[in-house]
């Protein structure tokens, strides 16, 4: 059996859930590669060394070109702020090596071709952590919708919202920076447009706008310095597709109440599918002459399901979707599988979100071919 090293660069929120993403592939599932987690590398030294030791690393490096070169190292997973992703991401394709990236793809989208470009010379395996698409309800919703089980789609519906950045004293992180791709449209939006390609297919053409709401914020907890604001907190567009379908979409990091709200309806002319990624293992279903919606409840008769519980109802969590993605990105290193998300699709979801911010800038619609 092939033995893959694996490499990790960050060590905050994202790099911990990758950590343990593949960990529990090589518990869950019957790899056709022998996992090993070779490096992990963060900015921070002392940090990088004692995450390496709890997660089951073997070496760790204070300098993420370090383990780029480390010729353990196969596969270079990137967890870190945005404006990091191109430098990272470039150095590893230029040394011929897969690459695991977590979204948005790049701060903007001539990095993200350039990321494109050089993984198609590459030759390599790429993925971006659109993980949300890699929950069995969700690959269900598809199939039903490839099947024709709602007709002819007419529309989608889609909301990303939540609430950690409501408080308009909550202080400023590279989330603000427009140079670091922030945002809600970058950091919450962007899923939901990779989503609707997902479900409905290839967007034609947008309108939209965008909102401020919050235009200064403490630079730091507690301090009386402010720093001026000007990437969007809240953003609509209006959305149509290639086939004819049209769609709204709304994302914001303002909603009060909201933690995890990517919500999505999707209609056609039999019936009409519903999620919430709040309650992460239901479909609502209607389909003409119902008396009402199905709920539609994951269990083991889905295979990503089954894979972690024989039983109906024992619900799967955000680590386990993150589980999922990992293996179809090892499905994938084995020449077994092509479903995630890679560097082509990661671009086509930026020329999208570039659109309506141009959209939203110009007050008008534009045409995908235009950017």
């Amino acid at each position: 059996m092939r033995a893959l090293g694996i490499g990790l660069i960050g060590t905050g929120f994202m790099g911990r859930a990758h950590a343990l993403a593949f960990n529990n592939a090589r518990a869950v599932f019957d790899l056709p590669c022998q996992l090993t987690l070779a490096a992990l590398a963060d900015a921070d030294t002392e940090r990088a060394q004692r995450c390496a030791s709890a997660w089951g690393f073997a070496r760790a490096h204070g300098d993420w070109q370090q383990l780029i070169d480390d010729p353990q190292v196969d596969l270079v997973a990137i967890t870190t702020p945005n404006h990091l992703h191109y430098p990272m991401a470039m150095a590893a394709l230029a040394a011929g090596k897969a690459v695991y990236c977590e979204k948005p793809l790049a701060t903007s989208l001539q990095q993200a071709d350039a990321m494109r470009r050089a993984a198609r010379e590459a030759g390599v395996v790429t993925r971006v952590g659109y993980n949300y698409q890699h929950n069995p309800m969700i690959i269900l919703a598809q199939q039903m919708i490839e099947a024709g089980e709602l007709g002819q789609i007419i529309s989608f519906q889609g909301e990303f919202s939540e609430d950690f950045m409501a408080d308009p004293v909550s202080p400023w992180s590279w989330r603000c920076e427009v140079e670091h791709a922030g945002g809600a449209l970058a950091d919450l939006g962007s899923h939901l447009l990779a989503m609707a390609r997902y479900l409905v297919g290839d967007v034609s053409k947008v309108c939209a706008d965008s909102q401020t709401v919050h235009g200064q914020r403490p630079a730091s907890p507690g301090s009386a310095e402010w720093r001026s604001i000007a990437v969007d907190d809240q953003v609509q567009a209006l959305l149509r597709f290639a086939n004819g379908a049209r769609g709204t979409l709304s994302s914001s990091w303002l909603k009060h109440g909201y933690k995890n709200h990517l919500s999505f309806e999707i209609s056609g002319t039999r019936g009409t599918l519903a999620f919430d990624q709040e309650r992460l293992n239901e479909l609502r279903l209607f389909r003409t002459g119902d008396p009402g919606f199905q709920r539609l409840l994951a269990g083991p008769a889905l295979p990503g399901y089954a894979a972690f519980s024989p039983a109906a109802g024992h619900q799967l969590g955000y680590n386990e979707l993150k589980t999922l993605e990992v293996q179809e990105l090892i499905m994938a290193l084995a020449g077994q599988g092509a479903a995630g998300t890679d560097f082509e699709a990661a671009w086509e979801v930026e020329r999208l979100a570039a659109a309506i911010r141009i959209a939203a800038r110009e007050e008008r619609w534009v045409n995908l071919n235009e950017v």
